[in-house]
């Protein structure tokens, strides 16, 4: 049997959440007919940021919001089998991705940590994170498995909890 003592925290507030558990039989379609990409930083909140109740879109994260080839393979399973007609591209302030120093920084700042030598993974950082974004943006609009999905770009801020959108 696996070992669960790093989890007892999470798994008690499961638990509780499962005692009066109330989205049995919701739908796998996304009601709203949005998927929303994002950061995984713990400060957003995609279904409320955006007044949204579970069911209504399908979320992805992944470190800097950014699009990648798993990425454009979920939008078009999401596209075709799941109700999705709209896609926000959301980054963030304060984003480590975005901070500067480019992928060298984190691989140097991982080390620091006491991690190991991660020179062999490429890291998609980005010192101009709006420009990034648009280039994000057109490759979910430019996908040729992925015709007339309406996309936008945003950046939320992490102070605020305001979107801009940038496109």
């Amino acid at each position: 049997m696996p070992d669960s003592a790093g989890f007892d925290d999470v798994l008690a507030a499961n638990q509780k959440y499962a005692s009066d558990f109330a989205l049995a039989g919701l739908s796998g379609v996304a009601a709203r007919g949005l998927a929303v990409l994002t950061c995984m930083d713990s400060r957003i909140e995609p279904l409320t940021m955006l007044g949204l109740a579970p069911g209504d879109a399908k979320l992805l994260r992944n470190a800097g919001a950014r699009v990648t080839d798993e990425v454009l393979e979920t939008l078009v399973l999401a596209r075709y089998l799941l109700g999705v007609e709209r896609v926000m591209v959301i980054a963030h302030t304060q984003c480590r991705m975005a901070s500067g120093g480019g992928a060298e920084a984190l691989h140097e700042a991982i080390r620091a940590a006491g991690g190991p030598n991660t020179r062999g993974i490429a890291f998609q950082t980005t010192d101009d994170q709006e420009a990034t974004l648009r280039h994000d943006v057109e490759r979910v609009r430019s996908s040729p498995y992925l015709p007339g999905v309406v996309v936008g770009g945003f950046i939320y801020d992490v102070d605020t909890g305001l979107l801009r959108q940038v496109d």
